[in-house]
């Protein structure tokens, strides 16, 4: 139960920055396994997955990469005790809320109304797993609001831009999660064009910001050293 505990205060959004930094290897291997059964469950009753989904595969892949980009827009900032290994076992903790995406609704429910159900499903993991990239930027590196702002929203549409510029319409809503059902495309698409348009209009905006928040960010640490050394 101690194991598990600290995991359940994240998703619940209590857990403090001593807690976060007493993570270790066990947690990363429990969120581990807890991205590839998710994983897997989020495709079991799609035809159309393909094997590296079916597999598990395809999320656990994604976490290192989202986590990769998390900890790099974030180590300009220079947070103290910030480490790929502890973005990385934060992004597979978040995998849990995914669960929901293995309900499989069409089978007790009409097409219209599954439908309905899995673009709640979709909306809900997402702003939850948003909600607790803001509460771990924030808790961890103690940065102000702009640059939780910044940090958590940039990797997000870098990824759903990116994604949209190739053309992977699929591959968006495989990272954002599940709408799989073909009867439910006309509400998938619509998702996904403002999910689309949203991050193209956010996009520059925030790497400005972001650009801005680096310099602003390293100028009071600069000032911070040089008002200490002045006391000592």
């Amino acid at each position: 139960m101690s194991l598990l505990q600290p995991v359940f205060q994240l998703l619940i959004f209590r857990i403090s920055r001593a807690e976060l930094l007493r993570f270790d290897r066990r947690h990363f291997w429990v969120g581990l396994l807890g991205t590839w059964i998710v994983g897997m469950g989020r495709y079991w009753d799609d035809p159309g997955a393909h094997l590296l989904q079916h597999l598990g595969l395809g999320s656990v892949i994604y976490i290192f990469g989202l986590s990769l980009l998390i900890w790099l827009v974030i180590l300009p900032f220079q947070v103290e005790k910030w480490t790929y290994f502890r973005v990385l076992t934060f992004v597979s903790l978040t995998s849990f809320p995914a669960v929901f995406y293995a309900i499989p609704v069409e089978r007790f429910m009409s097409v219209e109304l599954a439908a309905a159900v899995n673009a709640w499903f979709l909306a809900i993991v997402a702003a939850w797993r948003l909600a607790l990239l803001f509460f771990f930027l924030r808790r961890f590196s103690q940065l102000r609001w702009w640059y939780i702002v910044v940090g958590a929203l940039l990797p997000v549409c870098a990824i759903i831009a990116a994604l949209t510029a190739l053309n992977l319409e699929r591959a968006v809503f495989d990272i954002m999660g599940g709408i799989r059902d073909a009867t439910s495309n006309d509400r998938a698409y619509g998702v996904l064009v403002f999910l689309t348009f949203s991050s193209a209009l956010l996009f520059i905006p925030l790497v400005i910001g972001y650009v801005v928040a680096i310099f602003q960010r390293r100028r009071r640490l600069r000032r911070t050293s040089l008002e200490n050394q002045v006391e000592s």
